[in-house]
């Protein structure tokens, strides 16, 4: 995930997607938005119900030459030949996780609001690290990122930063020239039109 000059969106599904409905939900999203990847962050821990999600989103992502990463099932991006894994356990993983999906694979890693982790994932090899929640959000322990973080992670360090959680246009406004991607999930699924939902919040930037 390269470092561009606007922020990025990276999309972030609901924990919970029917099948019958949520592809083509997806791929509508996908055809009107320049999307930078999409995370697969189901709740639960059925292996063939995700990996039927996860089939199901790859082949609507990868139609569209879109990375698809899984929220810590490390060995089922292998298995399914997903893009890499989103780690929400600060550093603890990254090391496992790059020794398992190689060079090659995306592997990012959420650090709530420490700056401590993020160094620490900086060091054990992520592609990113994600910071939030930035507004009300059930995301973490209710502790919120704030924008002096993402400004100091921004201007000294060269991993790339996603924001996320509870993400409202006056946030991106206020987050655009410090973060290199927005990540969005709740913020338009929770809508009837999440494409226009989604243009709400990219229009800000």
């Amino acid at each position: 995930m390269d470092t561009p000059e606007q922020p990025q969106i990276y999309l972030i599904t609901p924990p919970t997607i029917s099948l019958s409905t949520f592809p083509d939900q997806l791929g509508r999203v996908l055809d009107g938005a320049e999307i930078a990847c999409i995370r697969l962050a189901l709740a639960g821990n059925d292996e063939d119900a995700i990996a039927r999600a996860a089939d199901a989103c790859r082949e609507v992502a990868h139609a569209r030459d879109v990375a698809l990463v899984i929220l810590n099932h490390v060995l089922l991006a292998q298995r399914l030949g997903l893009d890499g894994v989103h780690l929400d356990d600060a550093a603890r993983s990254v090391r496992f996780a790059r020794k398992e999906l190689g060079a090659d694979a995306i592997v990012g890693s959420f650090c709530g609001a420490s700056s401590h982790d993020g160094m620490s994932a900086g060091e054990a090899g992520v592609d990113y690290v994600a910071f939030g929640p930035l507004g009300a959000s059930t995301l973490g322990d209710g502790t919120t990122a704030e924008k002096d973080l993402l400004q100091w992670w921004s201007e000294t360090i060269e991993v790339p930063v996603v924001a996320e959680g509870g993400l409202t246009p006056e946030l991106v406004r206020d987050l655009a020239p410090c973060t290199d991607f927005f990540g969005i999930g709740d913020e338009i699924w929770s809508q009837d039109d999440p494409l226009a939902a989604l243009k709400a919040l990219t229009d800000a930037m």
